[in-house]
C-alpha cells in the first residue's frame, strides 16, 4: 500500500501554503511562505510534470509507480491538484495576505488607485526606465509566436488596427502581440503612496498601463499578463560528451526552448486570448490557470526581503557560536581531542568557514579535498580554496555540474577555482556527487594527520542560515581514512575498497539500510525491543518502504520525521501499526538526515546526505556516516530528535489514508515549537559565564602573539549579547 509520490509532494507544498494562511504567523512571514509555495510549484511543473508528460508521450521510461497507476492517470490527477493549489496560493495572497498587509501600511497597488500626480510619476518612470528596453512583438503569419523564456513574465495584447502604413503591409482587423516584461528591472517598483509605509506597483501593470505607446495608431482592446513554465531536464548522454562543462553549457542554452508544461493567466483574460496562447504553446486550454490578482507569486519574496517592519516578521536570528569551538586557539587542536557536532542554523556555519580558512592559511596544511554540490553567490569557500592553492597547497574540488538549477552557477565556480590553481574534477559519469565532505591533510611533526568536515547539507553559507542541517568535524583515523579513499575514487579510477566507517551509495548504502532494518526485526522478535528513528526530506523508495512494513509487522517501533514526500502509509492495521510519521514546516527548512538504530540497547546513530529515494540510493554518490562519540549520539537522539518529535506548534502527522493533519496541542499545555526551542538553547549555550570570558581575555593578554585567533569574534559576540540583555559585558 503506497501513496503516490507526486501527490504526496503536493501535500507537502499544501503544508507550506497552510503556513501562509495561519493567523498566528507574522504577516510578512505568511507572504514569504506563499512565495516559497509558488516557487516550489514552479519547480514541480518543470521537473515532475515535465517528466510525466514525457512518459505519457513515450519519450522516456521510468520505474513503475509503486501505487500501480499509469503515468497518464497520475498526470491527469496531478494537473488537477496542482491547478487547485496554484489557485489557492493566489487567493491566499490576494484575499488574505495582501489586504491585511495593506491595513498595516504595506501596499501592492493597482493602476486604478493612482492619483493624477502619482500616475504622472509612474509615466515618467516608464518612459525613463521601462520603455527603452521593451520590444513589442507582433504575432501573425510573418511574425511567428516568440520563443518565450522559461518563467518569464509577458503581456499578451489584442489590438484593433486603426491605421495602415503604406510602406509596410499589415494585417487588418484584430491583431495579436506579445510584450516581454523586462527581467532586468524590479518586478515590484516602489512609489510613494499616501498613508502607506511601503507601496509597490507591479512592473507588468506599468507596462500594460502604457501599452498604447508601443503601438501608435492602434487601439489596445485587451492586455493580459501571462507566464510560461517549461521543462527543465537537460537532455544529453554523459558518456558521449567530450567535455562535460561545455556540453552542459550548450544544454542550458536550450533549456529555455524546451516544451511548455504550464500556462498562467490573470483572471479575466478572454477565452479568445487564452485559446490562442494555449494553441501556440501546444498546451490543453483546460489546464490553463487563471489566477486572481497576480501571477508569478514567487517574486513576492522581493517584497519580503525589502520590507523590514519588526512586528510583521519573525525575530531576526543570528546563528550562535558553538561552545565547543568558541575559545579554541586552534580548531585542529580541538579536533585532536574530540569530535565536534554543529547544528545549523542554530550554531554558526562560520565554524565550517573557519575550518577551511584556517586550513588555507596554516603553513602545516599540505592538501585540501572538497566536494561542492551547491554554494553561494559570493562564496567565501571558493575564495578559501583558491587562496590555499595560491599558497602552494594541493587543493582538489569535486564540483557537481549537474546540480539541478545550479548548473550555471557551478560552471562559474568551477572556472573560478581552476583559474585560482585548484584542481577541479566534474564528478563521475552517470552519477551525481551529492555527498558533503571537506578533507584537510596537515603535517604534525614527522606525520600527516587528516581532519574532516562531513555533513547533511551543502557548503552554502546563505542556505546554512535558512536550512536545518547537522555537520561533524572529526580527526578519527578510520573516518578520515575512508574519506581519503572515496576522494581517490572520485578523482581517479578504480573501485572503492571496503570502508571501515562510511557507507557510500550507490555501492552499499541501500544494502546497509535494509540490513539495519532486518537487524531491528531480529531484536524485536527476540524481545530486545526493535527501534528505528529516521529523519529525512523524502521517503519514496518502494524497497525501503516494504522493508519498513515488514519491520512493523515484526513489532519494531518506528518513528519517522519526513518533511516532504512520503509514500509510506503509517498506522494501517496489520501492515504498519507501529509506524508513526510526522512532518515539521516552520521558519527554517528541515533538511537534515538522521538515522537511529536501536540495536538491542546498543544504539547506532548515522547522519547522511541521502534521503530514502531511488535517485539517492541508486544514482548518486551519497555518504552516510556514524556518530561515534557517546555524548554526541546522546545529543542527537535525546535532544534534537526528541524535541522535534515533541513539536506541537509546527508539526503534521500522516494518517493511514495518507492525509496530513496538524498535531493537536494537549489540553492545558503550551505548544512546543522545536525550532524556537533550539534557538533558545543555542543562545544559552553561547553565553558562557562572564568569569570564564575574563579568564580567557586575561590569558590572551598574557600571550599577545596568539591574540589574533578565532576567539576575538566570539568575545565580540558575547559582548553584543550582554549589551542586548542590558549587561555591561566583559572588560578588556
Amino acid at each position: 500500500m503506497f501513496t503516490n509520490r507526486e501527490l504526496s509532494w503536493l501535500e507537502f507544498n499544501a503544508r507550506v501554503v497552510a503556513m501562509g494562511e495561519r493567523p498566528s504567523v507574522p504577516l510578512l512571514e505568511r507572504l514569504k511562505f506563499c512565495a516559497i509555495a509558488a516557487s516550489n510549484l514552479d519547480e514541480f511543473y518543470m521537473v515532475r510534470v515535465a517528466n510525466l508528460r514525457a512518459q505519457v508521450a513515450g519519450k522516456t521510461s521510468s520505474e513503475p509507480s509503486p501505487d500501480g497507476r499509469r503515468p497518464a492517470d497520475i498526470l491527469e490527477e496531478v494537473l488537477v491538484r496542482a491547478g487547485e493549489m496554484s489557485l489557492e496560493i493566489a487567493r491566499t495572497v490576494s484575499e488574505q495576505v495582501l489586504p491585511e498587509l495593506s491595513e498595516k501600511g504595506i501596499r501592492v497597488l493597482d493602476t486604478k488607485e493612482l492619483s493624477p500626480e502619482l500616475a504622472a510619476q509612474v509615466t515618467a518612470y516608464y518612459r525613463r526606465e521601462v520603455h527603452p528596453v521593451l520590444t513589442p512583438i507582433a504575432v501573425d503569419p510573418s511574425h511567428p509566436f516568440p520563443q518565450l523564456r522559461n518563467k518569464s513574465l509577458n503581456i499578451a495584447l489584442r489590438i484593433e488596427a486603426k491605421t495602415r502604413m503604406k510602406q509596410i503591409e499589415q494585417p487588418a482587423g484584430m491583431l495579436l502581440a506579445v510584450v516581454q516584461v523586462p527581467s532586468v528591472l524590479p518586478r515590484f517598483v516602489p512609489f510613494p503612496f499616501e498613508g502607506a509605509l511601503k507601496a509597490y506597483l507591479p512592473l507588468e501593470r506599468i507596462v500594460a498601463m502604457h501599452a498604447q505607446e508601443l503601438f501608435p495608431g492602434h487601439r489596445i482592446i485587451e492586455a493580459c499578463p501571462f507566464r510560461v513554465t517549461r521543462s527543465s531536464d537537460l537532455e544529453f548522454v554523459e558518456e558521449d560528451a567530450e567535455n562535460l562543462l561545455t556540453t552542459i553549457q550548450d544544454e542550458l542554452r536550450r533549456r529555455d526552448r524546451q516544451a511548455a508544461v504550464r500556462l498562467e493567466l490573470v483572471e479575466g483574460c478572454s477565452e479568445d486570448l487564452a485559446s490562442s496562447l494555449s494553441e501556440m504553446l501546444e498546451l490543453d486550454i483546460a489546464h490553463a490557470q487563471r489566477q486572481v490578482g497576480l501571477i508569478a507569486l514567487g517574486d513576492l519574496m522581493a517584497i519580503y526581503l525589502a520590507t523590514d517592519v519588526g512586528e510583521l516578521k519573525d525575530e531576526a536570528w543570528t546563528p550562535q557560536p558553538s561552545p565547543s569551538l568558541r575559545f579554541q586557539r586552534s580548531i585542529f587542536t580541538k579536533l585532536d581531542e574530540s569530535d565536534v557536532l554543529l547544528h545549523h542554523p542554530y550554531e554558526s556555519f562560520g565554524h565550517v568557514l573557519e575550518f577551511l580558512e584556517t586550513a588555507a592559511s596554516d603553513p602545516d596544511v599540505v592538501a585540501i579535498k572538497m566536494t561542492l554540490y551547491r554554494t553561494s553567490g559570493d562564496s567565501p569557500i571558493v575564495r578559501a580554496l583558491a587562496r590555499a592553492a595560491e599558497r602552494g597547497k594541493q587543493v582538489t574540488a569535486v564540483v557537481e555540474l549537474k546540480a539541478r538549477f545550479d548548473e550555471a552557477a557551478n560552471i562559474q565556480w568551477a572556472r573560478a577555482l581552476d583559474e585560482g590553481g585548484v584542481h577541479v574534477v566534474y564528478g563521475l559519469i552517470g552519477l551525481k556527487v551529492h555527498g558533503k565532505m571537506a578533507l584537510v591533510i596537515r603535517r604534525q611533526g614527522d606525520q600527516l594527520k587528516r581532519y574532516l568536515h562531513i555533513a547533511t547539507g551543502n557548503y552554502n553559507p546563505n542556505t546554512a542560515r535558512l536550512y536545518t542541517d547537522i555537520g561533524l568535524l572529526t580527526a578519527r583515523d578510520d573516518v578520515t581514512g575512508d574519506a581519503m579513499f572515496l576522494f581517490n575514487v572520485l578523482t581517479g579510477y578504480g573501485e572503492l575498497p571496503p570502508l571501515q566507517r562510511l557507507i557510500v551509495s550507490p555501492f552499499r548504502l541501500r544494502q546497509h539500510v535494509v540490513e539495519m532494518i532486518a537487524r531491528e526485526m531480529e531484536h524485536a522478535r527476540a524481545g530486545r525491543g526493535g527501534r528505528i528513528i529516521a529523519k529525512m526530506n523524502a521517503l519514496v523508495d518502494p524497497g525501503i518502504v516494504r522493508a519498513l512494513y515488514r519491520a512493523s509487522q515484526a513489532g519494531v517501533e518506528i518513528d519517522l520525521l519526513v518533511r516532504g514526500a512520503c509514500v509510506l502509509r503509517p498506522g494501517v492495521p496489520g501492515l504498519s501499526d507501529t509506524i508513526r510519521v510526522r512532518a515539521i514546516v516552520d521558519r527554517f527548512l528541515e533538511h537534515a538526515r538522521v538515522f537511529v538504530w536501536g540495536n538491542g540497547g546498543h544504539e547506532e546513530v548515522y547522519l547522511s546526505s541521502a534521503d530514502w529515494m531511488p535517485r539517492n540510493l541508486n544514482r548518486r554518490i551519497e555518504v552516510s556516516f556514524p556518530i561515534l562519540d557517546p555524548s554526541l549520539k546522546k545529543r542527537i537522539k535525546d535532544e534534537i530528535l526528541a524535541i522535534e518529535m515533541s513539536d506541537t506548534a509546527s508539526s503534521w502527522t500522516i494518517g493511514p489514508d495518507g492525509s496530513y493533519q496538524p498535531v493537536p496541542i494537549p489540553d492545558g499545555q503550551p505548544a512546543i515549537r522545536a525550532q524556537h526551542t533550539f534557538m533558545s538553547m543555542a543562545r544559552e549555550r553561547s553565553a558562557p559565564p562572564r568569569a570564564a570570558v575574563r579568564r580567557e581575555l586575561a590569558a590572551r593578554s598574557a600571550t599577545p602573539s596568539q591574540s589574533s585567533g578565532p576567539v576575538l569574534p566570539a568575545v565580540r559576540a558575547v559582548e553584543a549579547q550582554a549589551r542586548r540583555r542590558g549587561e555591561p559585558g566583559p572588560r578588556r
